[in-house]
């Protein structure tokens, strides 16, 4: 079946984790940081936040972790101060054996798999203004116009060529202060064919990019000494390095990239029997049926978990994604940027012990690819922990948004939670990270049902039904209250309605985690407020014992109780006044339980 879901793990490949050999989480304390918000737009520094620094991290203090309200940006892990903070940002999870989906949720399920079939053809964004889509050379389609077909196909090869001119840039593979052309592709008319490749009958378009960018190189070149020049202008070379990045074409195009005497060359990977063979019909194999007089094609859908690692495949799709969902700057999406953000991770990885406590896949920082064709057109960032998978951040092809690959996405993740919950008893949960109630973006997570969200100062868990009419009242409440309103009859009625939940949603189905504004936030610019502050703890919080304390100080770990003398008087009233602070906002267990590191 073309709709059938092959779930791989690549245990084998690369890891971003940061280990120090010993399983033990190692933080550093940078103390609350204020700066810009980007849900609300305030325009001054009032997001408000506790940060660490994660040298190493355990899978089980990083659920901890969770459970007390934080999240994690890369290796940053941050927790908002909810009294403070101009957006309370609540932690909200699901368990998955109770997920009820809703109609809309279904209907997302329905619609891929009507896509899949080949039932159902993608109408292209911005009424087919966008030429880049995927179903672009619908070449099925008996109404498509030759011409315009053609100009499209065009149109979509020289784009990535450009990507990959662009992406061999950023990795240094060419001179980033060049401007290189644009590049363009160009049907080859069947009188030309042989005069450009041996394999002429099958020649479709070619593209002469490659001589534009030796040239370039060349004026380059002479100004450099000759060590300091490390291209060769060569454009066989040049050539052959763009046409292996460009070997993933969507299979719906039928072609096949090979370089050929400086030149970029595409083929059809089918027998036509057309004069000039731009467009043909389907084989029987590739055919499922007939919709409306269309014929159309199966799409296969295959779905890979591997461990976090740069995929420059995913890079490419992100950095479009966010360009054009989410308007950023090319500049700002960088290579470096998108590791620090989505592919760097504290966690330390637990291969599967083969019993009921750790998955197949065992734990730690994933991503999660969807790929339809053999075409990457979605990444789940994830992590898998003891009790749950937290869901850190999605992007997907901008073309494929009428299939709505957030919300798939989502069901496709609280159904690895259900299948999962037989290899580990324990893995239970779906983590969608913060709800934030007064930003209508949020409210998708909350169509997730039955859903919960994190008291944040007992940590005690609330349902989403009730929470929501304390939430109603105003931005910041200690959500284990829900109680005092029941007894004033205020929550009679704890069934919210799918469309009540749903209306924030919006068309574009943009899936937006606490994670994505934290992403580039200027960390290291953002002002750190050590004055004086409030709080609403405990006494029995502000009191609590901080000698067991592990410190971590030039590569030994000790109990503060144990060196605590070898500090001045200042300098012990100081750091015991950041202890106080640490142990309040992680825990105390969890506080005796990492090691806090002074360098």
């Amino acid at each position: 079946m073309a709709d059938k879901r092959k779930i791989k793990t690549e245990a084998s490949s690369s890891s971003s984790n940061i280990n120090n050999g010993r399983g033990e989480s190692v933080v550093v304390d940078v103390g609350r940081r204020r700066s810009s918000c980007g849900y609300c737009k305030s325009g001054s520094n009032t997001s408000i936040t506790h940060g660490l620094w994660a040298h190493s991290l355990t899978v089980h203090d990083y659920q901890a972790l969770l459970d007390r309200g934080w999240r994690r940006s890369g290796c940053f892990l941050y927790k908002p101060e909810m009294e403070k903070t101009c957006c309370p940002s609540y932690t909200i999870r699901l368990k998955a054996s109770d997920f009820v989906p809703s109609k809309e949720q279904v209907r997302v399920s329905k619609r891929m798999q009507r896509f899949l079939e080949g039932s159902l053809t993608l109408k292209k964004p911005d009424e087919q203004k966008d030429s880049n889509s995927i179903h672009l050379p619908d070449t099925d389609n008996v109404k498509t116009d030759n011409k315009s077909q053609k100009n499209n196909i065009e149109q979509f090869l020289s784009n990535e060529i450009d990507s990959i001119v662009l992406t061999c840039t950023e990795r240094g593979e060419f001179p980033n202060n060049l401007n290189f052309p644009k590049a363009s592709v160009k049907t080859v008319a069947p009188s030309k064919r042989k005069l450009q490749a041996d394999e002429a009958h099958d020649l479709l378009y070619t593209s002469n990019i490659s001589f534009q960018i030796s040239a370039a190189l060349k004026r380059a070149n002479k100004s450099l000494q000759k060590e300091d020049q490390c291209v060769d202008p060569n454009p066989k070379l040049i050539a052959e390095m763009l046409s292996g990045h460009l070997s993933n074409l969507p299979s719906s195009l039928r072609l096949s990239v090979k370089a050929c005497n400086g030149h970029i060359n595409f083929y059809s990977t089918e027998l036509q029997s057309q004069t000039d063979p731009i467009v043909g019909k389907p084989d029987s194999s590739s055919t499922s049926g007939k919709s409306k007089g269309v014929s159309v094609n199966k799409q296969s859908l295959e779905i890979r978990l591997k461990r976090s690692g740069f995929d420059p495949e995913e890079y490419a799709l992100y950095r479009r994604y966010q360009i054009k969902v989410h308007n950023d700057t090319p500049d700002h999406v960088t290579e470096s940027s998108y590791k620090r953000f989505l592919v760097d991770s504290p966690l330390i990885y637990v291969p599967t012990s083969g019993d009921a406590t750790v998955p197949p896949c065992g734990f730690g920082s994933f991503h999660q690819q969807y790929l339809i064709n053999g075409k990457l057109v979605a990444v789940g960032v994830i992590d898998i922990l003891p009790k749950c998978l937290s869901s850190k951040y999605l992007f997907w092809d901008p073309d494929l948004a009428p299939l709505s690959l957030g919300k798939y996405s989502a069901l496709q993740e609280i159904n690895w939670v259900r299948e999962n919950e037989g290899y580990c008893s324990s893995l239970q949960y779906y983590y969608l990270g913060y709800y934030i109630h007064s930003c209508s973006k949020m409210r998708y997570k909350a169509a997730y049902r039955p859903s919960e969200l994190l008291c944040p100062l007992r940590y005690q868990w609330v349902s989403f039904d009730n929470a929501k009419r304390l939430l109603d009242r105003k931005q910041y409440v200690v959500l284990s209250d829900y109680a005092s309103l029941e007894n004033e009859g205020d929550l009679l009625d704890n069934n919210v309605s799918e469309d009540e939940i749903e209306q924030g949603e919006g068309s574009n189905d943009v899936r937006v985690d606490g994670d994505e504004e934290m992403s580039e936030v200027g960390f290291d610019d953002s002002d750190d407020d050590s004055g004086p502050e409030t709080s609403s703890l405990t006494p029995v919080e502000m009191r609590q014992d901080v000698s067991n304390i592990v410190i971590g100080l030039k590569g030994m770990h000790l109990k503060y109780k144990d060196i605590r003398q070898a500090f001045g008087a200042n300098e012990r009233n100081y750091l015991e006044s950041q202890l106080h602070k640490y142990a309040t906002v992680v825990g105390t267990e969890l506080s005796e339980r990492m090691i806090y590191s002074l360098g």
